[in-house]
């Protein structure tokens, strides 16, 4: 009455006392009309409102800021295909999104383990049909296995060559020197698994089994802070020409490989050896893949490409390396939801499907427990789905849109073939 106050009652009825019209104003009876009416409406248009209470457009809107302020409504865009704002009861639209969610789960039905495999042979680029060419390519395909170890002799031995239609190791260089790719260890070098494995040993064999990670410049601060910190009293443990170099490193900062041989007084096969070993510890990187590639050659085969390419440089001289510098860290908050996002969304474009299990092989020290809550947020928001993706597989688990609908289309074309 308070809001119609010429309106006629049939039949004729009171409010009760303490809801009496003596105590609402015209404005407070309007916000809580229109409470009333949108824990019952679900999301709905100004103009919706209008022809159903009869009300102006001023004194209506005016009631949803109000209730807006108090936190109980919120206005977007929620019904498909609709343009105009709607106003929503907070509470309820959290329901409607959670039946949502739950509706759009039960429509997944999951794969087996097998075609999973076969589908992150093709959305790895494994699969010939998938291999991609050019050094475009490359950029995308180390944006895909950013972040990942693998030993370094794997990366042009397997990784990269079995993704792409004639790799040349040139476009990785050129990628390396313009300072958009960088190369390094993450995971720091563990004293008891190094003595047993026989890590720390002198020759190749060390650079070879050390696990390296490809990654953008620009974000190798984040990927840093997510893997585990060496200890900082790891120079101690280097033998006497090791120490040289780092201790030379440290001052000059970085430098070529020559330089380094002319001002430590060591000899070529000295400095190598120093190298590697800093390289198996994490504590150096190079300007270029040249430089790692280097060190994955033996000796005599360096010696025979000098032989049969007199009058060119072997691809594998230290001396193309560019320069040698030691490896900063600059660490940001691991726990910080935006570096977590951006993790999560790197294991996603990874893998199409991510699950606890899937990750355990990762050397990432972020807990599982801190990317289910970001992958939570992102399916509330719509860009990722949550459901059971992978037959077999305890947990939750999450999948890009473009990786459910690849998913689905391998078993057809399996039984066709």
């Amino acid at each position: 009455m308070a809001v119609y106050g010429d309106a006629e009652l049939q039949p004729s009825i009171s409010a009760p006392e303490s809801v009496s019209r003596a105590t609402w104003s015209l404005e407070d009876a309007l916000v809580e009309l229109m409470r009333g009416r949108l824990e019952g409406l679900g999301p709905v248009t100004v103009e919706q409102l209008i022809a159903s209470s009869g009300l102006s457009k001023l004194d209506i809107e005016t009631a949803l800021l109000r209730l807006e302020a108090e936190g109980f409504v919120i206005r977007g865009k929620f019904t498909p295909g609709r343009t105009e704002t709607e106003w929503s009861a907070r509470r309820l639209l959290a329901r409607i999104h959670s039946y949502t969610l739950n509706r759009l789960r039960q429509e997944i039905e999951p794969v087996a383990t097998t075609d999973f495999i076969r589908f992150l042979l093709a959305w790895q680029k494994v699969a010939p049909e998938q291999q991609v060419e050019g050094p475009n390519s490359l950029r995308a395909i180390i944006e895909q296995l950013e972040g990942i170890e693998a030993p370094a002799a794997a990366w042009e031995g397997e990784l990269l060559p079995s993704r792409m239609i004639e790799y040349d190791p040139a476009w990785l260089d050129a990628l390396c020197l313009s300072g958009e790719v960088v190369w390094a260890r993450l995971t720091p070098l563990s004293r008891s698994a190094a003595v047993e494995s026989g890590e720390r040993a002198r020759g190749s064999a060390p650079v070879r089994n050390t696990p390296i990670a490809l990654l953008r410049r620009r974000n190798f601060a984040l990927w840093s802070s997510v893997f585990p910190q060496p200890t900082p009293t790891i120079a101690s443990e280097f033998s006497t020409t090791t120490q040289m170099v780092y201790d030379y490193l440290q001052t000059r900062g970085a430098s070529f490989f020559t330089d380094i041989v002319e001002n430590t007084k060591l000899l070529r096969s000295q400095v190598e050896e120093a190298l590697a070993d800093l390289v198996a510890n994490g504590v150096v990187v190079s300007d270029s893949f040249g430089g790692l590639r280097a060190l994955l050659t033996p000796g005599s085969r360096k010696t025979q490409a000098a032989s049969r390419r007199k009058h060119r440089q072997p691809i594998y001289d230290m001396a193309s390396a560019g320069r040698w510098s030691i490896l900063q860290r600059n660490n940001l908050n691991a726990l910080d939801p935006t570096l977590t996002e951006d993790v999560a969304w790197a294991l996603l474009k990874r893998y199409g499907v991510v699950f606890k299990r899937l990750l355990e092989r990762e050397g990432m020290a972020l807990p599982w427990r801190v990317l289910l809550r970001t992958y939570h947020r992102l399916e509330a928001r719509g860009d990722i789905r949550g459901g059971r993706f992978v037959g077999g597989i305890s947990g939750e688990q999450f999948a890009l849109p473009d990786a459910i609908g690849m998913l689905r289309s391998l078993p057809s074309r399996s039984a066709r073939s």
